[in-house]
């Protein structure tokens, strides 16, 4: 019998790359989805199974964090042997705007999930191993590098929603036996990327100037200094996270820290254009009430017990993205151009 994993988040980034990883392992992947008058699963169109197929694989289900009854019913239903939640109002800027809902469905979701696996695993005696999302920026203004010891300095409403979630989760480990563990990632990037966070911002920016549909990109903070890689190997340390013996909290990065700047100047000499200032505007409204400066990932841990490491560069991870939204933008010589390694 193959395992089967339950993913919250599955139509983000990090969502869909874990699902292309997972069955890749023969799991059998079920995903939760937000039901919505447009379709929100384009980052799952190369995996997506009609579920009229005969033993098909991958499958979705409508539900929402802020439904405890649902996921209930949900986990009941599929039966996983793993939970990775990684669903999130996952914008830090915008979580200023939107603080209480942003709670409810990072920090009280997170509850909302743990309870109900307590429950079923009380009722029906099946293990089920958890994966819980927290973030770098729950380290907010603590000295860099950030690891496992480092304390917790949250800046925003998203980061101390993420803190609540990273302490529910440790402690339904403590007092209940669950297999929970956190995962701490440092900012991972890709062509998946949604389109409103700036590194993605940037890169389609850069590739919509190009082709002339746009003069400016509008951009907060560029002196922000963070840890940023590659989505699709993050994803990884995931998975090998819910392989260990024993549950433990683990910091994923690279080690190596960039501002917004550099990741602008990359992406514009990518394409040939060195004066990049004339195509920038700062926008006030960009600013986070309370900046995060400086996070940067020690993954000594990682190395040592998960045996995982990052292998994308941050040029190179610059390279990925700017070429694809080069590609997307109809601009498919200049995209040749740029060489991967």
């Amino acid at each position: 019998m193959s395992k089967k994993a339950l993913i919250t988040g599955i139509t983000g980034q990090d969502g869909s790359h874990l699902a292309d990883l997972l069955l890749k392992k023969g799991y059998e992947v079920n995903g939760i989805i937000r039901r919505a008058s447009t379709f929100n699963t384009q980052r799952l169109e190369h995996i997506y199974q009609d579920p009229h197929t005969k033993n098909y694989i991958f499958r979705l289900h409508y539900g929402d964090l802020a439904d405890a009854n649902t996921i209930r019913k949900l986990i009941y239903k599929i039966d996983p042997d793993e939970i990775y939640n990684l669903a999130a109002q996952s914008h830090v800027r915008v979580s200023f705007d939107i603080p209480e809902y942003t709670a409810n469905i990072v920090a009280m979701g997170t509850l909302r999930l743990l309870e109900a696996i307590k429950d079923y695993e009380e009722q029906t005696g099946h293990r089920v191993k958890f994966y819980q999302a927290s973030s770098s920026e729950m380290y907010g203004s603590s000295p860099a590098p950030q690891n496992e010891n480092t304390s917790f300095n949250p800046r925003s409403p998203y980061a101390y929603s993420k803190v609540f979630a990273f302490h529910c989760t440790k402690n339904y480990r403590e007092a209940y036996n669950l297999f929970a563990a956190n995962g701490i990632l440092f900012n991972h990037e890709g062509p998946r990327r949604g389109e409103t966070f700036v590194t993605r911002k940037i890169t389609r920016g850069v590739a919509r100037i190009l082709a002339g549909l746009d003069k400016k990109i509008y951009l907060g903070n560029l002196d922000a200094k963070r840890d940023w890689g590659y989505a699709p190997e993050y994803v990884e340390a995931m998975w090998l996270m819910l392989q260990q013996p024993e549950p433990e909290d683990y910091v994923i990065g690279t080690g190596e820290a960039h501002s917004v700047k550099e990741f602008l100047e990359l992406a514009f000499h990518y394409v040939g254009i060195s004066n990049w200032q004339d195509y920038i505007e700062i926008d006030p409204r960009y600013y986070r009430p309370t900046e995060v400066d400086y996070l940067v990932a020690d993954i000594s841990k990682a190395k040592t017990k998960l045996g995982w490491q990052p292998k994308t560069k941050f040029e190179e991870l610059v390279k990925i993205m700017i070429k694809h939204d080069l590609e997307l933008q109809g601009l498919k010589e200049k995209a040749e151009q740029i060489k991967l390694s």
